[in-house]
């Protein structure tokens, strides 16, 4: 038996996109099952979020310091939300989120492309085939 491929998502917006590795998570499903989606970015500090319309649960392993490029799902918000550096409740350079995220997997690129995304802009996010 070989190992399940994990998930991979592209996350697009219009100065640039970045792939991400999912694991294998109740909530990445739930995500996936929801793609592809169209979205609205919001910013919080050097982090982007968006709704994504999907409702689940948070996980016994949510955290709320993660690192850079951790791609998180905040229950509170229905949002998948992506920090790339410190938010304005961060403690030195942590990325502290808004509260316990469920935690989907990381970015493949440099975190610091979602510098480029405004609030306000179009995301579109959709399953990467293999």
């Amino acid at each position: 038996m070989h190992a399940p491929t994990p998930l991979q998502i592209r996350i697009s917006w219009p100065a640039g996109h970045l792939t991400a590795s999912l694991d294998d998570t109740p909530t990445s499903h739930a995500l996936v099952q929801a793609l592809p989606l169209v979205s609205t970015a919001r910013t919080w500090g050097a982090e982007v979020y968006f709704d994504t319309g999907v409702s689940v649960s948070r996980e016994t392993g949510a955290q709320e310091v993660v690192e850079p490029g951790t791609v998180a799902f905040w229950t509170d918000g229905d949002a998948l939300a992506l920090p790339y550096g410190p938010t304005p409740i961060s403690r030195g350079d942590e990325c502290r989120l808004a509260g316990p995220c469920n935690v989907l997997g990381r970015l493949d690129g440099d975190p610091g492309l979602l510098a480029t995304m405004r609030d306000g802009d179009p995301v579109r996010v959709e399953v990467l085939d293999a």
